[in-house]
């Protein structure tokens, strides 16, 4: 277990439901990954890279709602930047998305 944080700590995460509106291959990336844009609603447009090659095709991936981190810094990845973290759950080496149940309108807070 990772060390205890406090409900304010956890608080400044802003977590959000996007739905994926554009996937492209990543080849410069050192593992495998895609280039995503994800639409936030009235937090605009981000991109993110993402490692999930293995279970995801770019058919699957286009238009699916998912979970990310809005509000970290950009991060520059090879020639890309990433704008936002996607979530997922990681199995073995694998990474399942999180993503709603049903769905839900783009820019929605997760608590």
């Amino acid at each position: 277990m990772s060390n205890t944080i406090s409900f304010e700590d956890f608080s400044k995460v802003d977590l959000r439901v996007g739905t994926i509106i554009e996937v492209n291959d990543f080849p410069e990336a050192k593992n495998p990954a895609y280039k995503l844009t994800i639409d936030f609603g009235g937090l605009g447009i981000k991109t993110s890279s993402a490692q999930i090659t293995t279970l995801y095709s770019k058919d699957d991936l286009l238009h699916k709602q998912i979970i990310a981190v809005v509000n970290f810094p950009k991060k520059q990845i090879a020639k890309f930047m990433s704008e936002c973290l996607v979530l997922g759950a990681v199995k073995e080496k694998d990474v399942t998305l999180l993503n709603p149940e049903t769905k839900v309108k783009n820019g929605s807070p997760v608590n």
